[in-house]
């Protein structure tokens, strides 16, 4: 891998896996989820047109796109960012991230579901049984400390609409051009979903800490890493790119105790570690390597020069 390419990975993986410290962060110093989700998506929205146009691409123009992309930008920004801060209300950035991996597990439940993956072989069904085992594993519901709140569920949740939406998007959205002015189109969206929400937001009580948090996490973690993943596919492809999925939880749970004091206990660390593995063993064969092209924008899409993916999709808080 070219050293450029190294630096790329090291900073999305710094990046995306820091996305639930802002979070964090922003609801610790003053700010509501409502307000989080929407500086975060007006921010996000604001940088991908300012790289779409820099790059010369043009918003879509087809009444149905449009159509199209506000069903995913409510599943795929709008629900998801929101039920991320809700979720981190109560419980820990480090847990935020590794409920976060869950999400290829449930793309590959609902494929099967709905009929559109008919390659569950055994080794694909262990590691689905496995990832969702691990995730039992991190809840503990049978300790009276264990994580099984509302706020587990809400993060879950978010991690299962990622997965509808990336289900939505592979037939509604195929067309593989201008891929930044298509996600900030869907953010674009996704910003008009989240202002639904302001009279509920509450009044604005945010120190600088917080505005600095949102601002970093909209502007970085929702729009600049978007970039960072097209360069890498680009230029190393998606299997080098597809690795970074599997960086996240772990830089989420690194940040999460050196700067905020968390606790990761054993169970969780070994949650996780599950978790990760039946991730990989689902992966379908013939397919090890390719990732769907997404967006921290959560937006799923695969450049003009990486190959077409299946039920494995890089996926980003």
């Amino acid at each position: 891998m070219q050293p450029a390419s190294t630096l790329r990975m090291a900073a999305l993986a710094l990046l995306w896996g820091s996305g639930f410290l802002w979070i964090k962060l922003a609801l610790d110093h003053g700010l509501s989820p409502a307000q989080i989700t929407i500086v975060r998506c007006a921010l996000g929205t604001a940088t991908l047109l300012v790289l779409a146009r820099s790059a010369g691409q043009r918003l879509p123009r087809s009444r149905a796109t449009w159509g199209h992309l506000v069903v995913a930008a409510l599943f795929c920004n709008a629900i998801p960012f929101a039920l991320f801060a809700v979720g981190e209300q109560s419980l820990d950035s480090g847990i935020a991230g590794v409920l976060n991996a869950t999400t290829p597990l449930w793309s590959l439940l609902i494929g099967v579901l709905l009929g559109t993956d008919r390659g569950l072989h055994p080794v694909r069904l262990t590691g689905l049984l496995l990832g969702f085992a691990g995730t039992v594993l991190i809840f503990a519901p049978w300790h009276r400390s264990g994580l099984l709140t509302w706020g587990a569920l809400a993060l879950l949740a978010a991690a299962a609409s990622y997965a509808v939406a990336f289900a939505y998007m592979a037939r509604k959205l195929t067309d593989k051009q201008a891929p930044m002015a298509m996600s900030a189109a869907q953010l674009l969206m996704a910003t008009g979903w989240t202002t639904l929400s302001l009279p509920v937001a509450g009044p604005l009580e945010a120190d600088l800490t917080a505005l600095l948090a949102v601002t970093a996490l909209g502007i970085l973690g929702t729009g600049v890493t978007f970039y960072l993943n097209y360069r890498l596919i680009a230029d190393e492809g998606a299997t080098t790119a597809a690795t970074v999925g599997y960086l996240l939880p772990v830089v989420s749970v690194a940040l999460g105790a050196l700067l905020l004091d968390e606790q990761v206990g054993i169970r969780v660390l070994v949650g996780m570690a599950v978790v990760l593995t039946g991730v990989a063993m689902t992966r379908p064969r013939g397919a090890r390597g390719c990732v769907r092209f997404a967006a921290t924008a959560a937006r799923a899409r695969s450049t003009p020069t990486a190959p077409q993916p299946k039920n494995n999709e890089l996926y980003a808080p």
